[in-house]
C-alpha cells in the first residue's frame, strides 16, 4: 500500500500541482488584459485588443481588420499597452 501512495504523492508534485499552477496564471493573465495590450493567440496570431467584453475580445491584426476572439484562446501578452496610448483612447471615448 506504501508504494502507491508514494506515487500518488510524486505524480501530484510533478504533473498536478504545476499544471494548476499554469492555469491560475492563464486566468490572471486574461482576467488583467486591457485596450492595446498586444497579444499572440493560441493560433499564433499577433494582435492588439481593440475592445474587451466578458466572453470575448475584438482583436486589431492590420490595419482596420479586425477579428472577434474567446479570451481563453489568448496565448500570451506581448507588451502590455503604453500608458500615454491608454490615455489617447480615453480622449477618444
Amino acid at each position: 500500500m506504501l508504494p502507491i501512495v508514494l506515487m500518488f504523492v510524486i505524480l501530484y508534485f510533478l504533473l498536478i500541482r504545476p499544471q494548476q499552477k499554469r492555469s491560475r496564471e492563464h486566468e490572471n493573465m486574461v482576467a488583467n488584459l486591457k485596450r492595446n495590450d498586444e497579444i499572440i493567440t493560441s493560433g499564433g496570431i499577433y494582435g492588439r485588443v481593440s475592445a474587451i467584453s466578458d466572453k470575448a475580445l475584438t482583436l486589431e491584426i492590420a490595419p482596420n481588420v479586425r477579428i472577434r476572439l474567446e479570451r481563453g484562446q489568448v496565448g500570451s501578452v506581448v507588451r502590455g499597452a503604453k500608458p500615454d496610448e491608454r490615455e489617447k483612447d480615453k480622449d477618444k471615448a
